[in-house]
């Protein structure tokens, strides 16, 4: 009698542990296999050490990766609570492309109506982006920045061939910039899509659980 093999696990990395908060608290059901919510800690090398640690473990040897948290909007008219769907990462050690991102806008849609959310690439950054600083990101051709996704899905490919997405939330834009994520309404609202966006995650996941035609 044969059996089906276990189906792949999904790693959700984020930085913040008011990020892993909001993922925690989230609806959790209609995951298509085992879900891992790993915090990373803040910057890139901390992304960096941490994912490629924690798939070192053969139990998520073929994990799916997908990196969230918040973002920093570099596009004017963009407002926080606004999505991102990263269609590619970039840093200076490489460019990683985004699978089924045309799922996940749809996905996202539907678990947060009313939210806009924005494609395009995402770009990495080792420290917080601010003023003057983000007209030159957005002339590069990048949609948003953070200092952890970039970083979390390179090391992701680099142990082993996955699939990888980002999702970012945006917490400050050019005419929102936030001092302190969650003192301020932008980053409550942000908080608050940040909690929703899990049954999209695991939209995702079974997508890519099924058989390819």
């Amino acid at each position: 009698m044969s059996t089906q093999p276990a189906p792949a696990p999904l790693l959700i990395a984020c930085a913040l542990g008011i990020e892993q908060l909001a993922l925690r608290s989230g609806d959790r059901g209609g995951a298509g296999g085992p879900v891992t919510v790993l915090r990373t800690g803040m910057g890139p090398r901390a992304a960096e050490r941490s994912v490629t640690r924690v798939l070192a473990d053969p139990a998520l040897a073929d994990a799916a990766v997908l990196a969230t948290g918040f973002c920093a909007g570099l596009a004017p008219g963009m407002h926080p609570g606004d999505l991102v769907v990263a269609e590619e990462t970039w840093d200076p050690r490489g460019t990683v492309p985004c699978v089924e991102t045309e799922l996940l806008v749809r996905e996202l849609v539907r678990a947060v109506p009313g939210r806009t959310v924005h494609t395009g690439p995402l770009t990495g950054s080792d420290h917080v982006v601010r003023g003057q600083e983000r007209s030159g990101l957005l002339a590069t051709g990048a949609v948003a920045v953070d200092m952890e996704s970039a970083a979390t899905l390179l090391s992701a490919v680099r142990t082993g061939a996955r699939p990888v997405a980002a999702v970012r939330v945006v917490v400050d834009a050019p005419e929102h910039e936030l001092v302190r994520i969650g003192t301020v309404r932008g980053g409550i609202s942000a908080f608050r899509v940040l909690r929703s966006v899990l049954p999209a995650f695991f939209e995702w996941h079974r997508s890519l659980l099924l058989p390819r035609r």
